[in-house]
Formats: structure tokens, sequence, C-alpha cells
């Protein structure tokens, strides 16, 4: 299933923004811009969100909508309301707008249902974990090899340290593309402790460059996991 985001702002710069994030981190995904009073200024319009839903819906099963501002908000539940059939299709997110979109974004990336990507904005306002602190001393050996620790039924437990090398560390497309990474292994996988599927809580670890982390996995595809998240730090996300 695709889904799309449709962002609607009194501000057409802020949404085009917001939309330039998200489109860093998920690049596949239908991001459409319903901002704006229709006029070129501030506030927002029953027919340019209704436009904006038009030329989205045609191209993805469903549509995630954030909205800025109460009005906003209003705006968007009337245009739902004078349509009924966008009922199964659309889905309006109680979510922060930035960091919403963000989550919401990613989660379509990695191919979630109109269910999963709501959730994922909807959860975008949720505590995360607070930021680690780099070493003073950043160790310099290379990384580990994946180690498995406490096999069970269910799969193995594996994980391996590695230091991030790209200059401005694990800022927000990096921490996409470890998102998206670990999202494709069945089996819960983390970095420093916090879900690697998640770019809000990487993002949120202030991870520095020469900072050394712990990256974990458990499951059959515990191995691969790890060695593809560590082959993706180590290589520098293409920024060394």
């Amino acid at each position: 299933m695709s889904v799309g985001l449709l962002l609607v702002s009194h501000s057409t710069r802020l949404a085009e923004g917001a939309v330039e994030l998200a489109r860093e981190m998920a690049p596949d995904v239908v991001l459409e811009s319903g901002a704006g009073d229709g006029d070129g200024g501030l506030g927002t319009s029953l027919e340019v969100v209704q436009d904006a839903l038009g030329h989205a819906l045609p191209r993805v099963d469903g549509v995630v909508v954030l909205a800025d501002l109460g009005s906003a908000v209003l705006t968007v539940e009337t245009a739902l309301e004078l349509d009924a059939d966008l009922a199964d299709r659309v889905r309006l997110a109680d979510a922060p707008f930035v960091e919403g979109t963000v989550a919401a974004a990613v989660a379509a990336q990695q191919g979630g249902d109109l269910d999963a990507v709501l959730a994922a904005a909807e959860g975008a306002g949720a505590p995360v974990a607070p930021p680690v602190a780099p070493p003073v001393a950043p160790p310099v050996a290379p990384p580990t090899a994946p180690t498995p620790e406490a096999p069970d039924a269910g799969g193995e437990t594996v994980s391996a340290r590695v230091v991030i090398r790209n200059p401005l560390g694990l800022h927000a497309r990096p921490a996409a593309v470890v998102a998206r990474a670990a999202a494709a292994f069945g089996g819960p996988v983390t970095l420093q402790g916090v879900d690697a599927t998640s770019v809000l809580q990487l993002m949120a670890l202030g991870t520095a460059a020469g900072t050394e982390v712990e990256v974990a996995a458990h499951g059959a595809d515990a191995r691969d996991a790890v060695a593809t998240v560590v082959g993706l730090i180590e290589g520098g996300f293409g920024e060394v």
C-alpha cells in the first residue's frame, strides 16, 4: 500500500520547507502542500486543500494529512466532511507539524500502511531518549565484527560497536538511511539502545562524529541487520 502526505499550513513557505525536509528522508513518497489562503497570503483555504487532495489521491492508496494550527485543522475537517468518499483513504493526524511529517514520511517510505503512517505521525509527539554526549577521547579502533550473545529459540542476539565517521554525525539524512535499512529486517534493531527504525529517536541521540555506538539486533536476520547498519555507518553515508 502506498501512502502519501498532505501538509496544510498557514504559510506556503513553512509547508514547502517541511516537504523539502521530508523528501530528503523519503524520496519515493508523494508529498503535497496545501498551504496558504489561495491568494499568496497567510491562512488556509478549503479550495487549496481540496485541490491538493485531488492531486495526491490518484497517485496513492491513502493520504495522511498534517496541519499546523487549529484553523488549519478545521479546514481539513471541513474538506473531509464535504466528501464522504474520503473517509476510507484520508486520515488527519493529531501530531506536531514538523516532527510528525518526518516520522510519517519515513514510515511511508518503509512501506507502512495508512494506519502505520498515521501512528508514526502521532507518535512523534512522545518523549524520546535524551541525547548522549560524545566521549572525551573517542576511540579510533575499527568496528568489531558482529558477535552473538545469548541465542534462543527465537533467534540470536548480535551486537557490534562502530565509530560514527561522517563530519555532521547522525543528522537527519543518515538517520533516515539507518531507519530504512533497519526496517527491512524482521527482528528489532537498536542503536545505542533506541529503536533504529525511528528517525526521531536516532536524531535525539545527538550522536556526533567520533562517537562509538553499539548496534544490536535480535532474530533470524540479526547478523545481517547488524552488518548492514555497521556498514552504513563505517561508510560514512557518502559524506566522507
